[in-house]
């Protein structure tokens, strides 16, 4: 019998990010704006909070999640007589992806630091890679928007075109096998939701949790500058301790907070260290 222990030790070979949130739409809003005015159309509002709550997942599986709310589906019920079916959930996904890709259209403005980070990547041979819940149908404008602005990743996965999305890692792991990586521990997936953070952990990746830009804050550029010091300190706490509990290796406010994370994660590679701990 024989035993023993590697380590990858090299430098890190690509960042896996996620879209809305993380890498463009700050505040992550494409998806709220899309479902609460999906749910308003039939007569049954939504709120901003419960639209949030499912942020990360597949979209029908975030239609299906959002139906079966205890308030949405007695809502429903008073409208139409009975609790939301499978049927329903289909229809609403189909009238959903109209209005999603608008949504992605009206905020496909990147994160400020997102296009210098992925100009610093390419200098340094780091892969990048996106991934999201949207459907494959819902995002080449978004490639497109974002690639006029300077980031286009190497790999997109969305999570129609895997077995299994989010938290699974399938949507991960076809990206780190497009992008030609040899070891999952020289991978790191950004997140700005605790699924896409356990995403990223069930791939045996690094993981790096985004606090304000993302799901966790919820406001965007402007809305989040004009608040006081005191109360963005405040927002950080809540957003950075949700984004931690979730298991994410290190947390930070946005993508323009990367790259110190990144070379901190290659020493600690250089020293044997790997993702499991």
């Amino acid at each position: 019998m024989y035993s023993y222990k590697r380590h990858y030790t090299g430098p890190v070979q690509a960042v896996i990010l996620d879209w809305a949130g993380t890498t463009v739409d700050f505040g992550s809003l494409a998806p709220i704006h899309a479902f609460t005015r999906l749910f308003a159309a039939e007569g049954v509002p939504i709120t901003e909070a419960e639209a949030r709550k499912p942020m990360g997942s597949e979209k029908r599986e975030h239609v299906r999640l959002i139906c079966e709310m205890p308030r949405v589906a007695e809502s429903w019920k008073a409208r139409f007589g009975s609790v939301p079916s499978s049927a329903d959930v289909d229809r609403l996904y189909e009238k959903l992806i109209p209005l999603q890709v608008e949504s992605i259209r009206e905020r496909a403005t990147l994160i400020p630091g997102m296009a210098e980070f992925a100009a610093w990547a390419g200098k340094r041979g780091i892969g990048l890679g996106g991934n999201t819940g949207y459907a494959t149908e819902m995002v080449p404008e978004l490639l497109q928007l974002a690639a006029n602005q300077g980031y286009a990743p190497g790999s997109n996965v969305c999570a129609t075109e895997v077995p299994k999305a989010r938290p699974w890692p399938h949507m991960s792991l076809r990206n780190a096998m497009e992008l030609g990586v040899s070891n999952l521990a020289a991978c790191i997936k950004v997140d700005d939701t605790p699924t896409g953070i356990e995403e990223g952990l069930n791939a045996g990746m690094w993981t790096i949790g985004v606090a304000i830009s993302g799901n966790q804050v919820g406001l965007d550029l402007p809305q989040w500058q004009a608040l006081s010091i005191n109360e963005q300190a405040e927002k950080r706490a809540a957003a950075t301790d949700i984004m931690a509990r979730s298991g994410a290796h290190y947390v930070i406010d946005s993508v323009a907070d990367i790259i110190p994370v990144i070379e901190e994660i290659e020493r600690r590679l250089a020293k044997g260290e790997h993702p499991a701990g």
